[in-house]
């Protein structure tokens, strides 16, 4: 019997975590030889999710569970049960039923034929709203462009199977900002993708709003490269260059035409320009000194309350 590990982070999720438990239960059940659990992690839930994941656990005992302090987030969860899970291959996944558990037979089967890790390509239903597929599919498209790592349009998901090596392998990372879909693609292997189209949410509300997709993109860009460092090296050398040309031309249409050119509005206007680019550009370095200084600190991703494992 292979042992096939699921880890599920879980924040305020009362209401699917019974209905994800008995899906992937029936999914089991039509696999041979093959045995699974499936590792919870209550991501500081302020619901009944903590209550629900321990009286469940005493029922059957392929549920188990890790307990957060507080909430510390979604990437850090899913690395806490990472953390914990020694099967011989680790499927990941949302709690709130988004992630089809119907195909995790496919993902096991692509395992088998020797892929280390196999991760999923989302696509939209058609009642997703038109704004949502394009600022998803626009969130990949610039952090392919400025970061390091290449990921397919709808391929960052975090419902993925990897191989017991390749967990191994991320069970040491310490990286304080943690964007564990670009730490799958950077690590290699070799990898394989499958199409799925996202489910809607059963039961509660998602708790992923712009602010927090825009900061979850930044991680990602600031993780993986310096590229950010280099572009505003590049619009400092850019509007110098031109600020000496035009300046030149200034003084060139000045002595022509005999004439001193006015305009306050104008003056202004490119005053308050050029102090934009400079906070632009001080604000990504501050980012790449705010990650450094969090490093340095050593403090762990999370801590654990409570658990039964």
């Amino acid at each position: 019997m292979k042992k096939i590990s699921i880890v599920i982070p879980a924040y305020n999720e009362e209401g699917n975590i019974p209905l994800i438990h008995e899906k992937i239960k029936n999914v089991f059940s039509q696999l041979d030889h093959y045995d699974f659990e499936i590792i919870f992690v209550n991501d500081g839930s302020r619901d009944n999710t903590q209550q629900i994941l321990e009286q469940l656990s005493e029922q059957h005992e392929e549920i188990k569970f890790i307990e957060f302090s507080r909430n510390f987030g979604h990437q850090p969860a899913v690395k806490a049960g990472i953390d914990v899970s020694y099967g011989n291959a680790v499927i990941s996944m949302d709690g709130d039923l988004q992630h089809p558990p119907e195909l995790i037979p496919e993902m096991i089967r692509k395992w088998e034929e020797g892929y280390d890790i196999v991760y999923t390509i989302r696509t939209y239903p058609k009642q997703i709203s038109y704004f949502k597929r394009k600022t998803s599919d626009f969130f990949y498209v610039i952090l392919s462009g400025l970061s390091d790592v290449n990921l397919t349009k709808g391929g960052g998901s975090d419902f993925r199977l990897m191989d017991a090596g390749a967990v191994e392998v991320m069970r040491n990372f310490t990286e304080d900002d943690l964007f564990l879909r670009g730490l799958t693609s950077w690590m290699g292997y070799k990898q394989i993708g499958i199409n799925f189209t996202a489910n809607e949410r059963l039961a509660g509300e998602s708790s992923y709003n712009l602010k927090k997709m825009l900061t979850f993109a930044f991680t990602g860009i600031t993780a993986f490269s310096v590229k950010p460092l280099y572009i505003a090296a590049y619009l400092g050398f850019l509007f110098s260059g031109v600020s000496v040309v035009g300046y030149i031309l200034y003084v060139i249409y000045s002595f022509i035409s005999k004439t001193e050119i006015s305009g306050w509005a104008s003056l202004i206007m490119t005053i308050v320009f050029f102090g934009g680019i400079q906070l632009i550009i001080l604000g990504i370095i501050g980012i790449y000194l705010g990650k450094i200084f969090k490093q340095m600190k050593g403090r762990p991703n999370y801590i654990i309350k409570s658990k039964n494992l």
